[in-house]
């Protein structure tokens, strides 16, 4: 079995993290062994590099290796990509296709990016894992194919599983084996060693001597997050080795070449509330102000129904009560009535000017609700008005003007006929 540190100079590893070199060793580990492994880790943190590893240490080394990136192949297409297909299939299949699990037979396939295959496409994955059967499309006959899968994502596939955006059956399968690799800003002390011979490659490949970083440029480096890890890392050192004259690099210079996400503090989400956010709020608020008229009516028309036949609590509509009040039968004590009114009972001439006077009092408040309601719908059309003038009939900078989103506008335009 070969050591790790041969492994890292035959494929140009640099590092000498622990959970670097423990990926490495369970590579060599499995490689023998013709069990599925699932390569986990943030994006440019270098999976590709356990897959080869694992086909060059196993007895697939002869073989095919086949590396497929699911996530750029489209949606239509990835199962005649990796199955096959018949002539005829589908438009454009002018002839039979073998598909990638057919090419590799007897040797290895990587898929990259695992986690953005399409959920038919995952069925037809787990019956090859299962038991290394599979069917073109538009062929009704089973083939076998004897391929070792190494599989590779940058996404939560416990969120993706919860979601149902990934079937929890193929993760199991799939993940006989993890092999996690830590992202750049878990490995600081690599972080100079990859730059020092990114640096040195650059410079072999331009014809130009090497750039060096002084110490506090150094440290800066070390200190960075690079969330783009080694890729990130990669090309911040050709853009250096291209663009700068002076080989020895400041840090004011280091710093110009990388964007400014160095705090290693949480991101600072903007408070700003989307148009989206501003219309549900406003709807919600229409819907309580509705709700609260319509218990508003209720409550006139009961007070009305006391006042003119001078009716008990108990002999009115229970349900009515209760849409008024919120409240059972259990929590409203009807007996209790007769004694919590002490006044006497009015004389029916006397109850009749009473009634006509509160009916005309609730007239006229109704009639003062419609004017304001017409007043606002006055306020908003002349507001509208106004905006879009302003804005030469410009429908969305009138609507960021009025704090509303587009689509509001536009319904509020045909509903008052601007």
């Amino acid at each position: 079995m070969e050591s790790v540190q041969s492994i890292k100079q035959r494929f140009e590893i640099i590092g000498n993290d622990p959970k670097l070199n423990r990926a490495i060793e369970k590579a060599i580990q499995v490689a023998p062994t013709d069990i599925s492994v699932l390569v986990v880790g943030e994006s440019g943190v270098g999976k590709e590099s356990i897959p080869r590893i694992i086909h060059s240490l196993s007895h697939r080394k002869h073989g095919k290796y086949i590396a497929v990136n699911c996530g750029a192949i489209p949606e239509g297409t990835i199962d005649s990509e990796l199955f096959g297909h018949e002539k005829g299939a589908f438009t454009g299949a002018t002839s039979t296709r073998e598909g990638y699990f057919e090419v590799a037979d007897g040797g290895t396939i990587f898929l990259d990016e695992v986690g953005e295959l399409p959920l038919t496409t995952q069925v037809r994955l787990l019956r090859v894992l299962e038991n290394g059967e599979f069917i073109k499309v538009g062929s009704s006959q089973v083939q076998k194919t004897n391929v070792r899968i190494v599989a590779a994502t940058n996404v939560n596939m416990f969120d993706a599983i919860e979601k149902g955006k990934f079937r929890e059956d193929l993760y199991y399968r799939l993940s006989t084996v993890d092999i996690p690799l830590p992202p750049l800003r878990d490995r600081k002390d690599d972080i100079h060693l990859l730059f020092r011979k990114f640096a040195a490659d650059f410079a072999h490949k331009y014809k130009m001597p090497a750039i060096k970083l002084r110490e506090d440029a150094i440290a800066f480096l070390q200190k960075y997050r690079w969330s783009g890890n080694i890729r990130q890392l990669r090309n911040v050192a050709e853009q250096i080795s291209v663009l700068e004259t002076n080989r020895d690099i400041t840090l004011a210079t280091l710093q110009s070449y990388l964007p400014t996400e160095s705090s290693n503090l949480p991101s600072v989400i903007s408070g700003k509330k989307s148009d989206s956010d501003f219309a549900t709020e406003r709807d919600i608020l229409y819907k309580v102000l509705f709700d609260m008229k319509s218990d508003l009516n209720d409550l006139k028309k009961l007070t009305l129904e006391l006042i003119k036949n001078g009716t008990k609590i108990q002999d009115i509509n229970p349900s009515l009560i209760q849409k008024v009040y919120g409240s059972n039968d259990s929590e409203i004590s009807f007996e209790e009535e007769p004694r919590r009114s002490s006044l006497p009972i009015q004389s029916p001439v006397i109850q009749d000017n009473y009634q006509d006077d509160e009916d005309q009092n609730f007239l006229d408040a109704e009639t003062v609700e419609e004017e304001e309601v017409l007043k606002l719908e006055q306020k908003e059309i002349e507001l509208i008005k106004k905006s879009l003038e302003r804005h030469n009939g410009k429908r969305k900078a009138a609507a960021d003007e009025l704090g509303i989103s587009e689509r509001t506008l536009y319904r509020k335009i045909k509903q008052f006929d601007l």
